[in-house]
């Protein structure tokens, strides 16, 4: 098991204000005429905190340009979410096919999605594509909002994650896709045997006094990632690390590169989070990037 610690000093040098001032310390921005294009296919959250407003969030300021497409309408709060309606596969599927036709993306990253119907008609346009994709497989919401239908998660391991570069779950959800696995390893193991490249599960619902993501590919040894643990709870960070990787690899970076400068700016995002309700922090994605 190989390890990457991060300092536990590592923080941003200062608060943002609003303004865009403050610098953080990681992640470069990605600065040119064309800025990578970033195709997220998410849920709304009306809060803000998470799903596609914080794929849109991310991929901006890390200098890419998301193109966003609606999977599920959700009437929730910072707290927990209380009704989850999904998008028609055919207006989705007919939004889909424009954008493509008008803005072919270099890569993209899949949040919560709306069944298997939808899944499957959206695999059967992206998958062709061969793009570097990344999929956080949003199953319950940090209140407990249970997202899996008893469809979704066969539908997600059949048609989605064996095309993906990257899954990132958390502890949790790896254990609910892969119940009969004995350990964290053994999900991994059964997930790169969806045929997916990479999994990085995540530890920040786990206990210990580091937050401990694990990078999985098959024939290598895992590695772990170690990162300070904060004493807040927080709305939105899968969804934030998910499209910072994945405006990394339509960067061009190669996977390893791309894992380690997202995880070190969303840490950073997270240590800056801040309440806008009464439930989780939201992290603070709105502020510049180191150049």
């Amino acid at each position: 098991m190989l390890q990457c610690n991060v300092h536990k000093d590592q923080r941003p040098s200062s608060p943002d204000d609003g303004s865009g001032s403050s610098k953080l310390r990681g992640m470069p921005t990605l600065l040119s005429a064309t800025p990578p294009r970033v195709l997220c296919l998410s849920g709304w959250d009306p809060s803000g905190g998470a799903g596609l407003q914080a794929d849109i969030e991310t991929v901006a300021v890390l200098g890419g340009h998301a193109l966003g497409l609606v999977s599920t309408l959700t009437v929730q709060d910072t707290r927990n979410v209380k009704r989850v309606q999904a998008v028609e596969s055919a207006l989705l599927i007919d939004q889909l096919r424009c954008l493509l036709a008008d803005c072919p993306p270099q890569a993209l990253k899949f949040g919560l999605l709306g069944g298997a119907q939808q899944i499957a008609a959206v695999a059967a346009i992206l998958e062709p594509l061969h793009l570097p994709a990344v999929c956080d497989p949003v199953l319950r919401a940090g209140g407990g909002h249970d997202f899996a239908s008893a469809d979704l998660m066969p539908a997600l391991r059949q048609k989605i994650f064996p095309w993906m570069t990257l899954l990132t779950p958390n502890a949790a959800e790896a254990r609910r896709l892969v119940p009969e696995a004995a350990t964290l390893a053994e999900c991994a193991q059964q997930l790169l045997g969806d045929g997916c490249d990479n999994v990085l599960i995540t530890g920040g619902d786990e206990p210990g006094s580091d937050v401990v993501n694990t990078w999985y590919r098959a024939g290598m040894a895992a590695v772990e990632f170690r990162w300070p643990r904060l004493p807040e709870t927080f709305h939105g960070a899968g969804c934030t690390l998910a499209a910072a990787i994945a405006c990394r690899l339509a960067a061009g970076d190669e996977i390893g590169v791309a894992l380690t400068s997202a995880q070190r700016w969303t840490q950073a995002t997270l240590s800056q989070a801040f309440a806008v309700g009464r439930g989780r922090r939201i992290p603070r994605r709105r502020v510049a990037a180191a150049t």
